[in-house]
């Protein structure tokens, strides 16, 4: 019982030491995280036909993906199109329909790929949009 008390004692002190205030600074910036972001905020269509609610076309977009050295990851039309979804968020877009992704030759890029798309704001269902 001596024992159990004495080792409770003992140990009580070293785990209060652990618990303290901590402070934890980032390089990450609130807007670099929205930016990041915001491509989940632009929702892919395969074409008009399926929006189901009042839309307007915002511009054109494009995204690339460059794989700069030998060793390094072949350039992936993923990355190109958050990279274009990115642009059409910063267009005020909700939706983008990608016309196309093509491999292109660059002197700066080992392999690339551009995919190019339609940026368009999507409104309510059955609301008009302000132009």
């Amino acid at each position: 019982m001596i024992k159990r008390l004495l080792a409770l004692l003992i140990t009580m002190p070293i785990l209060a030491s652990c618990t303290g205030n901590y402070t934890f600074e980032s390089n990450v910036k609130p807007n670099n995280a929205q930016q990041y972001f915001s491509a989940s905020k632009v929702k892919i269509f395969n074409d008009e036909s399926e929006f189901m609610s009042s839309f307007q076309y915002v511009g054109l977009v494009e995204g690339e993906d460059c794989q700069k050295e030998q060793h390094l990851a072949a350039p992936d039309e993923i990355n190109a199109r958050t990279q274009a979804r990115q642009v059409a968020f910063k267009l005020k877009a909700n939706a983008v329909i990608f016309t196309s992704c093509v491999a292109i030759e660059t002197k700066q890029c080992v392999a690339q790929v551009v995919c190019y798309g339609k940026a368009y704001q999507l409104g309510a269902p059955h609301e008009a949009l302000e132009p």
